[in-house]
Formats: structure tokens, sequence, C-alpha cells
């Protein structure tokens, strides 16, 4: 009697990528728990840079408006312009803030705090390694010996 056809055949698991080593010690959801904790950095920083788009957009609008007034200065339309120079010109975008301040301001009350207990719990967890999870979730997809599956 032969033996019935494996779904599946073994499939060889490829060794860490270098320098991704787990610690010894370290269990799965501990992995998993500091991955998903730098997957929420990784969020914040694209949210970091959308500010840095907004403040650059909006400093890019404030500066056309000097366009904007010398050509209605020229078209004669001076009480337009005029409302624009004083009241939009340098106008703050929220109160007491410019856009740069807000940058500031996050970077201070959130951003920087998410870096550091971030870094501390890849630390004091995982051995300080970068994207463990990651790396464990690429050894688990190569292809042993397929071009392009490389570590």
């Amino acid at each position: 009697m032969s033996e019935p056809a494996k779904l599946q055949p073994d499939l060889e698991i490829a060794p860490p990528p270098p320098g991704h080593e787990r610690p010894a010690g370290v269990d799965d959801i501990t992995v998993a728990a500091v991955g998903t904790l730098t997957d929420a950095l990784e969020t914040v920083i694209r949210a970091r840079g959308h500010l840095y788009a907004f403040h650059q957009l909006t400093g890019r609008a404030d500066h056309r408006l000097d366009d904007a007034v010398e050509l209605l200065r020229k078209a004669g339309h001076h009480e337009i312009a005029e409302r624009i120079t004083t009241e939009l010109i340098g106008r703050n975008v929220i109160p007491d803030h410019w856009t740069f301040r807000i940058i500031e301001e996050y970077d201070d009350n959130y951003y920087d705090l998410f870096v550091e207990l971030e870094k501390q719990a890849r630390d004091q967890l995982t051995g300080g390694k970068r994207h463990l999870n990651e790396a464990e979730m690429k050894q688990r997809r190569v292809t042993p010996g397929q071009p392009g599956h490389e570590l």
C-alpha cells in the first residue's frame, strides 16, 4: 500500500536574513507586538510627511498670493488686492500657528515620544532588532534556491 499523496510538499525554511535572527527566549507574540508597534510608527512617519507636504503647499500658496495681489492691482482691483494683503497673506492657519509650528508641536508632543517608545520596546523586548517580524515573514516566504528569493 502506498502512502497518500501530500497536498503540499515539505517546505524548507530559509535561514533568517543576516542581522535579523530572533534573540533566544523571545516568543511569537512579542515579535508580533513589536512588529505592530513598528508598523504604527511607520504610519506616523507617513502622517508626519503629510504634515510637511501641508506646510510646503500652504507656504507656496501664501507666496503665490503676492503674485495674485500684484496682478489684481495692475488690473485696477485695489480693494480685493488690499483685503488679500491685510487679511490673508501671512495669516495663521489655526489660531496662533503657522504651519511650521504645527510640525514642531507634533514632533515635540507626539512624534518624538512615539519614536522613543518604539525604540525602547525593540531594545528591551527583541534585542534592538529592527523589522524582526518582517524578516521572519520574509524567511517563511522564501523559496530556497529560487532566483530573487535571496536573503
